[in-house]
């Protein structure tokens, strides 16, 4: 307890020094930093600190370098889209294709914008795909809201797709795994939000471009039904281990509830239902919730 003031006032400097970066300049902090650092020596005290302050620059440079190299990879993938003038062709391209088949294009702009995603901070993330990708699926007849929400909800998606993933980059020196491992993983969980702007683009009351509150609360319902399967499906837990084909089921059943066809969400709720009704028969017999999912 003794050098707790002592403590609390090295925070203090440093954060001052920190706060007063824009007014003063970077010399403020190295200053500031310089002058804790003597006194320590002075002092004859804080040699631990010393020591963890510089094992973290360490760790701080190495865990730094994935990242930069993503962004670096980000910076040639643009430079290459704008000088070549690729995305116009693409975009003439995916229209001459979705006016045939929607389901095709909305693919290939998936595509691009995960492409056009890397790496990106948010705003920029969505001003790129947006005046790229947005004015084809309108070209298509989707509505102006949901093509947007379409390109940029991918865009998002790129930081947990290969070969950037910039946020499971980001998270390995936490989870102290590599990016790769983090990214596929991710995606595993993630699978649902890789559907349901799908979705949304075959059914608009998802996102209230509809006055039927029946049509939009009924949606709401399928698509929240859906994520549920989809994540049972995925992780592979329900109330209980599902077996494999348990798990094809639910997700193929799900995929029944976004195809806005005749007779199809018809078909995919009675096939949750089926797979719930057996889920809690099996989870309900003694020894059946283990042996079931072998």
């Amino acid at each position: 307890m003794k050098g707790t003031p002592l403590r609390v006032l090295a925070w203090v400097l440093l954060g001052l020094a920190t706060a007063g970066f824009f007014e003063f300049g970077v010399g403020t902090f190295y200053v500031v930093a310089l002058v804790l650092i003597a006194l320590t020596f002075v002092m004859r005290r804080g040699g631990d600190a010393r020591q963890l302050a510089v094992q973290s620059l360490v760790d701080g440079a190495r865990h730094a370098l994935p990242v930069a190299i993503a962004c670096a990879l980000v910076g040639v993938i643009i430079g290459v889209i704008n000088l070549t003038g690729v995305a116009a062709e693409i975009g003439g391209r995916v229209i001459a294709i979705g006016q045939d088949n929607l389901f095709l294009a909305l693919l290939l702009t998936m595509l691009t914008c995960l492409v056009l995603g890397m790496g990106i901070p948010t705003i920029p993330n969505y001003i790129i795909t947006s005046s790229l990708a947005a004015p084809v699926l309108l070209e298509l007849g989707v509505p102006l809201i949901v093509s947007h929400m379409f390109v940029f909800y991918f865009g998002i998606m790129a930081d947990l797709t290969p070969p950037v993933a910039l946020a499971c980059f980001a998270a390995a020196p936490i989870a102290r795994e590599t990016g790769l491992k983090i990214s596929v993983q991710a995606i595993r969980v993630a699978i649902a939000g890789f559907i349901m702007p799908f979705m949304a683009v075959y059914s608009p009351a998802l996102m209230l471009q509809s006055e039927d509150w029946g049509a939009v609360a009924w949606v709401v319902f399928k698509a929240v039904l859906a994520i549920a399967m989809w994540g049972a499906g995925a992780i592979g837990f329900l109330a209980a281990p599902l077996a494999w084909w348990e798990r094809a089921w639910v997700v193929v059943a799900a995929c029944f509830l976004v195809v806005a066809l005749p007779l199809t969400d018809e078909i995919g709720l009675a096939a949750i239902a089926a797979f719930l009704a057996w889920h809690w028969w099996r989870t309900r017999r003694p020894g059946m919730g283990q042996a079931g999912a072998r």
